[in-house]
């Protein structure tokens, strides 16, 4: 080979060995790009991820100071319903009272024979017939 091939030679391999570094160039920047879209896009997702998490504790706290409150409710209802059961066995003892004090004075009353008991409600469910 003359030295015009040669040179021409060298030219086709540096012109080729240039192509190769040219493509390699071109493929690492798609790649960087599309890892670049990729990130933004996994980013974008762990924004949305957190945001909805963000949503579920806030509605997990608000559940809780929900059952917290129903908790207080149901002590506060428990405590008046004591206080009304106290209140009507006040009722029920002073109502007794009474009557053991109308039994006391009453000269009409034979105090042997009859003794003072609840007064029966007929309300007119009796179950048992007359016989």
């Amino acid at each position: 080979m003359d030295a015009t091939g040669i040179t021409i030679l060298i030219i086709a391999v540096l012109v080729v060995i240039a192509i190769v570094i040219v493509a390699s160039v071109m493929v690492r920047r798609r790649k960087e790009e599309s890892n670049r879209r990729k990130a933004t896009e996994i980013r974008q997702s762990a924004q949305d991820d957190a945001l909805a998490a963000r949503e579920r504790e806030a509605k997990a706290a608000r559940a809780s100071a929900d059952a917290k409150q129903a908790e207080v409710d149901a002590e506060r209802l428990r405590r008046e319903a004591a206080a009304r059961n106290d209140d009507a066995q006040a009722a029920r003892v002073r109502a007794d009272e009474q009557l053991n004090e109308a039994d006391r004075i009453d000269p009409d009353l034979d105090r042997e024979s009859e003794k003072h008991q609840a007064p029966v409600i007929d309300d007119g469910r009796n179950t048992n017939p007359p016989r």
